[in-house]
């Protein structure tokens, strides 16, 4: 991906993986856990949410430059392996999983990426979150922090996750709730090139009973399509 707002293509997949389920949350407060607590409190609600929507606010700072980007879309997810982001300010991007596939569309390049969805035992730790197969507990190391830049901080707690197993798009994730309710904000992560991205979330409704079809991807006409991975 020639830029920042471009390399969403690599980091689209990974944010959400984390996020499916966490908000609306019931005692007790954050402020009353350690952070082992609190992953194991989060884990217990992912593992409880079907599907969520929501409005997304992606920051990324980045490159030589720090040049910041600012990207604002909707999302929404299903388990298994189910997941769309579009994008829609500043530039219309659209990211797919129906589950065995991932689609790459940006309308501008007429071009779609086509990739496998990878199995579980070749996956990076997020991506088992999509799967409903990861864990906080066991997959990371968890610690109290400081609420990234970007996502809303006051009354919050962060918990900061570091992977066990060393990733190579990213050195650690950063979960934001609400101190008092629990209720998820937004995530960030910090790649080993010093780039950060966050993800702010506004609207979140869970369980509202998403199909199928709300994750196939019909090809454009018109357009080129690369096809990536060999379980194509």
């Amino acid at each position: 991906m020639a830029g920042p707002s471009r390399k969403v293509r690599k980091e689209w997949l990974r944010f959400v993986l984390v996020a499916a389920g966490l908000f609306t949350f019931a005692q007790p407060r954050a402020a009353e856990l350690t952070a082992p607590e609190l992953a194991q409190t989060l884990q217990k609600r992912i593992d409880g949410i079907r599907d969520f929507t929501a409005d997304f606010v992606h920051v990324y700072e980045g490159g030589v430059l720090r040049k910041q980007v600012v990207e604002k879309g909707h999302l929404m997810v299903k388990k298994p392996g189910k997941m769309r982001w579009d994008y829609t300010t500043p530039e219309a991007k659209t990211f797919v999983s129906d589950g065995a596939k991932m689609y790459s569309y940006i309308p501008a390049d007429k071009q779609v990426v086509v990739s496998p969805v990878p199995p579980e035992n070749e996956a990076s730790t997020p991506a088992l979150f999509l799967a409903g197969k990861g864990s906080l507990a066991r997959d990371f190391t968890a610690s109290l922090a400081a609420t990234p830049a970007g996502i809303p901080g006051t009354g919050a707690v962060a918990l900061k996750l570091v992977p066990k197993t060393r990733q190579q798009d990213y050195d650690d994730m950063v979960l934001v709730v609400d101190r008092e309710t629990l209720a998820f904000r937004g995530l960030a992560t910090t790649d080993a090139q010093g780039g950060k991205s966050s993800f702010s979330f506004a609207n979140l409704k869970e369980n509202g009973g998403l199909t199928d079809k709300d994750f196939a991807f019909k090809i454009p006409r018109g357009v080129d399509v690369v096809s990536t991975g060999a379980r194509q």
